[in-house]
């Protein structure tokens, strides 16, 4: 009986980071500034670069800023609920079984559950972005000198290439070279692998343009608006 009410309690709190990063943020933005549904528009990503081709550059920010906060929130949310767990009178654990042991595990699915989620959002028929803010988030939870780190790169990539898709697939490899240089848990370095990847082949796209030369620049992208 443990052991079932186990499973659903992990499916319960895995459904909820999904749906914490199926929170379509610049979808609702769209719509609450100018009416438009901002997957018809530009790259038809509800990622913050679309919403600053779309909708400029404070529209951009905000939604930037709460998708890392929605990364982050689903790493907290995930060891906050395996503590609360523990404390139920429902679940008790047999004396030789270490809980502890799959805290690290729980995190691990709930940071992939709210990369998928910003990616596939159930209340976007499953469209979404491209998951590189809610990423930010997770890393920054889960190892703080790793999301610096990416996040270094991503700005100074940024900075000189002016490409944010770019900037984007070389934090993402950057965050999982650190993850392995580092002291971390098995779960959290298979989250970071598994993630980064995630992120690039959502970049999948971007990745054929930047091969042409035809991926535009932030530059492009303001002229575009205008």
């Amino acid at each position: 009986m443990d052991k079932i009410v186990l499973w659903i309690a992990s499916a319960i709190g895995l459904l909820v980071a999904y749906l914490l990063g199926s929170i379509p943020t610049g979808y609702l933005l769209g719509k609450f500034l100018r009416n438009i549904d901002i997957r018809e528009h530009g790259s038809k990503s509800t990622g913050a670069t679309n919403v600053l081709r779309t909708l400029g550059i404070g529209p951009a920010l905000f939604v930037l800023v709460i998708d890392v906060l929605k990364g982050a929130a689903a790493i907290f949310f995930a060891s906050w609920y395996c503590i609360w767990l523990v404390d139920q009178p429902l679940f008790t654990t047999p004396a030789n079984f270490d809980f502890q042991s799959l805290v690290p595990w729980f995190v691990c699915l709930s940071g992939l559950a709210v990369l998928v989620g910003h990616g596939r959002s159930i209340w976007l028929k499953f469209t979404g972005g491209k998951s590189a803010a809610a990423g930010l988030g997770v890393l920054l939870a889960i190892s703080l000198l790793v999301g610096i780190g990416a996040a270094a790169v991503w700005g100074l990539t940024l900075a000189v290439s002016r490409i944010v898709s770019l900037s984007s697939i070389l934090a993402a490899v950057t965050a999982i070279v650190l993850i392995l240089s580092f002291e971390h848990q098995l779960p959290y370095r298979l989250l970071v692998i598994a993630g980064g990847l995630y992120v690039i082949v959502r970049h999948r796209a971007n990745i054929q343009r930047l091969i042409a030369g035809a991926e535009p620049r932030l530059r492009q992208i303001n002229s575009d608006r205008s």
